[in-house]
């Protein structure tokens, strides 16, 4: 059987900690209800899994009130739930170039409602220069969203520094944490986040079909869906309380179980043992690429100023037939292309041949670097004979 060097997890984390597919096959034959629709004792049990998910994000996030924490079935819906739900017509936004299409797209969709956005441009690098948010500044300025890091480069945003401008000017602070949560430290109240939206299925270990938002208290926003919640049944209105307000319809729940226990992997293991563990194998991947011939390095290039996320390009090669070719012979799995984040590719210059990530976890072991360095130096052997 062909071997499998997994180095897509910007894309999805995988292998998943052994307890996540554990919880998830319990739900879904022992307890499979429906939860906060009734009061029987499989109801209830169904909706201490969501209230212990809650719990274990909140630890992760350092979030004060559990009630805040709203489901969602992905990011996407996440970011555009922030967006939409907060800015009017005539306000203004600020963003980097580095930004995922799960915010450039809401956001070119808003710009034609009357909403103006601003793409503060980063360094070729991917990173952000705080000082360059506050000369986009505006009287309308009403939010600032960022990535806590990107999914082209890995680069670290500022988001403390950026937090702190925003609390000092009164903006709403939204961040995109998909590449961040799980790799990082995140803490809400330390860096200013009014909106933290977040995935399951990548760093956190949780399954796809996951993610949500943390909303601070006193801040409202819109819904963009109503329906049945399970509470206020007798009413035709949707509830304003949370986090029924944005959650309609019915939830994940096996899902749910699993992203719980993929962030209670995460405490247990401790983040900084992972941050270790990934810069550790990031360090060994870049100093061994920067020796091959042929291979072009984006972003920092500094396990201290990334996340385990890197782009390359080999001479001779486009990105697709890199990422075919450790596949077809190495076993390796990567990801090609623009990644959908054409502003990050365009900052980083890119943006015509697109790049071959490599994304690694804290399940990736050092042996599956090495293969991966001895594969791409095979490549640059043959493509430079050509």
């Amino acid at each position: 059987m062909k071997q499998i060097i997994y180095l897509d997890n910007a894309a999805t984390s995988w292998p998943k900690p052994e307890s996540v597919y554990q919880v998830m096959d319990n739900f879904n034959r022992n307890i499979g209800a429906n939860p906060g629709r009734g009061s029987s004792s499989k109801t209830l049990e169904a909706g201490e899994v969501l209230l212990d998910t809650r719990e274990a994000l909140a630890k992760l996030f350092h979030l004060p009130d559990i009630s805040r924490i709203i489901f969602t079935k992905n990011i996407t819906e996440a970011i555009n739930t922030g967006l939409k739900g907060y800015l009017n017509p005539g306000d203004h936004i600020i963003t980097s170039s580095m930004e995922h299409n799960a915010v450039v797209r809401p956001l070119s969709v808003l710009s034609k409602a009357g909403i103006e956005v601003t793409y503060v441009k980063c360094a070729p690098d991917g990173s952000l220069c705080p000082t360059d948010i506050e000369k986009a500044w505006q009287k309308n300025t009403r939010m600032i969203c960022l990535t806590a890091a990107s999914n082209v480069s890995g680069t670290i945003m500022p988001i403390k520094e950026v937090g702190l401008i925003c609390r000092e000017r009164g903006a709403v602070f939204m961040v995109d944490s998909a590449q961040g949560a799980g790799h990082i430290p995140i803490d809400v109240s330390e860096q200013n986040i009014d909106i933290l939206t977040f995935t399951g299925h990548k760093g956190l270990f949780g399954p796809q079909g996951t993610g949500g938002f943390y909303l601070r208290p006193g801040l409202e926003i819109r819904s963009l869906i109503e329906g049945g919640t399970g509470s206020s049944s007798d009413k035709t209105v949707q509830p304003s309380f949370l986090p029924d307000k944005f959650e309609s319809g019915t939830p994940n729940t096996p899902g749910i179980a699993g992203l719980g226990e993929g962030v209670n992997f995460i405490l247990k293991t401790g983040l900084a043992a992972i941050q270790r563990h990934e810069r550790k194998l990031m360090d060994m991947m870049i100093e061994g690429l920067k020796q091959i011939p042929r291979v072009t390095i984006y972003g920092p290039a500094d396990s201290k100023r990334q996340t385990s996320v890197l782009s390359i390009n080999l001479k001779g090669l486009e990105c697709g037939e890199l990422s075919f070719l450790l596949d077809e012979r190495f076993g390796i799995i990567t990801r090609s292309g623009l990644h959908c984040a054409p502003l990050a590719h365009d900052t980083i210059g890119t943006f015509r041949q697109g790049t071959c990530r490599l994304s690694i976890s804290y399940f990736t072991k050092q042996e599956e670097i090495q293969v991966l360095l001895q594969g791409i130096a095979q490549l640059s052997k043959e493509a430079n004979a050509v």
